[in-house]
């Protein structure tokens, strides 16, 4: 799970966002959208990745998914869902922002500033945009 979780999501993120190549671009977003596809179904059965628990694969899969809307979906062109519209990944994306130590060390202000003025490969102007609306973090998950 941790070799997935990181090669097909933490690093496929890092993937469409620096192909060097249309074709390159088009292989990683399928790999990409291919592992979220899967985690989300796995999600609909399990709370959390391995069960019951929550592991460092769930804390490894989140800092990724808590930057999905806000960064990687427009800046790194990852983009055929955003995560608000895969239910069950947003949903257990809510559950561990709620969770204390997840969601209170999260400043998607923060976040935003960094990945837009960073890559000024990608950004020249380093404008950061306004939205995405984050107000949906806080709202219920459901994952009881």
């Amino acid at each position: 799970m941790m070799r997935r979780v990181y090669t097909e999501v933490n690093n496929g993120v890092y993937r469409c966002g620096f192909a060097g190549s249309q074709a390159a671009y088009d292989a990683a977003y399928e790999r990409l959208f291919t592992a979220l596809d899967w985690l989300e179904e796995r999600l609909g059965r399990s709370r959390y990745l391995m069960g019951d628990a929550i592991t460092e694969a769930d804390v490894r899969l989140f800092t990724t998914l808590v930057r999905f809307d806000p960064v990687y979906h427009g800046h790194f062109k990852c983009n055929r869902n955003k995560l608000i519209e895969l239910p069950n990944l947003w949903g257990y994306a809510r559950d561990l922002f709620q969770t204390p130590g997840f969601g209170n060390n999260v400043n998607f202000q923060q976040i935003k500033d960094h990945y837009y003025k960073v890559h000024t490969d990608l950004n020249p102007l380093g404008i950061v945009p306004q939205g995405p609306d984050l107000s949906g973090w806080t709202t219920a998950h459901g994952r009881g």
